[in-house]
């Protein structure tokens, strides 16, 4: 069919009747599309902290958490006989990723061995001789509790390396908080770890550069 003015005025009418019709349908979907953005689900909250090491921990170290050898084993008793109520190299780990929501603690051999000897000489008693074997077997375990007023509770604990999750030898979640227990390797100084620390209102994520992980004991 050739359109000419008098076939364009015949057809006029139904083209204004179209109109208000393919408008009502925009709007319909412009509607549509508003309401399916607020039924999506909302992006997890998510807060980035940065790991500090603890200032002043002596004797110094810097080869990370490694399993107990003899080295690390004196130097742990070394540790322990500084006696005190808060020596850095027992608690190293105090305020490690510092946030609102969650706090951490670590236990690892050499800790279970500076620990035994700072409880001794705290008591006013000779420093002991650890079990060697006991502190060899130990590995590493994070426990993850509720800060002071949280009410973000615990539900899952992630450590990752290279972007990669690691997951735990064993794993415990109750009552908003858990017990996390890793091999050596998670925590090797070589490249930076990130613990995503998942709650029920949102994840706190602590990056530990290599350079605060050789610190670690």
């Amino acid at each position: 069919m050739r359109y000419t003015p008098d076939t364009m005025r015949h057809e006029a009418p139904h083209a204004r009747r179209r109109v208000p019709a393919l408008a009502r349908l925009a709007g319909i979907t412009a509607a549509l599309a508003v309401l399916g953005g607020a039924l999506a689900w909302p992006a997890e909250a998510q807060t980035r902290v940065k790991a500090a090491a603890r200032p002043g921990a002596a004797p110094p170290w810097n080869k990370g958490m490694i399993p107990v050898n003899s080295e690390s084993y004196y130097h742990a008793i070394e540790c322990g006989k500084q006696g005190g109520d808060d020596p850095a190299c027992v608690f190293w780990d105090t305020g490690l990723c510092k946030n609102d929501d969650f706090t951490l603690t670590f236990y690892s051999g050499y800790k279970q061995v500076a620990y035994e000897v700072w409880t001794a000489v705290r008591k006013k008693k000779p420093a002991p001789q650890p079990s060697y074997q006991a502190a060899q077997r130990t590995r590493i375990t994070i426990g993850v509790t509720p800060a002071a007023g949280s009410k973000n509770a615990l539900t899952d604990f992630v450590v990752k390396r290279g972007g990669k999750p690691v997951p735990p030898a064993v794993r415990t979640v109750s009552g908003g908080a858990g017990n996390f227990t890793f091999d050596y390797a998670a925590f090797a100084p070589t490249a930076a770890v990130t613990l995503d620390m998942v709650g029920t209102t949102r994840t706190v994520s602590c990056v530990i550069s290599p350079e605060v992980l050789r610190q670690f004991r």
